[in-house]
């Protein structure tokens, strides 16, 4: 993953919890999660609307 290995994966780890605590890393990574999801969305709409488009201009 993006090159990283055990070690700089656990330093992170610690410097998040150090940085945020740990009663908020999941409020976090919840957070993280409803915006990939949302984006995900936004692209998803944007493809069937450009789908939608092409199929009407070739009638």
């Amino acid at each position: 993953m993006f090159g990283l290995g055990t070690k700089e994966i656990i330093i992170i780890a610690v410097v998040l919890v150090l940085l945020f605590g740990s009663k908020r890393i999941p409020e976090l990574a919840k957070s993280i999660v409803d915006a990939v999801r949302h984006l995900k969305g936004v692209f998803k709409d944007g493809d069937d609307r450009d789908i939608t488009a092409s199929q009407n201009k070739k009638k």
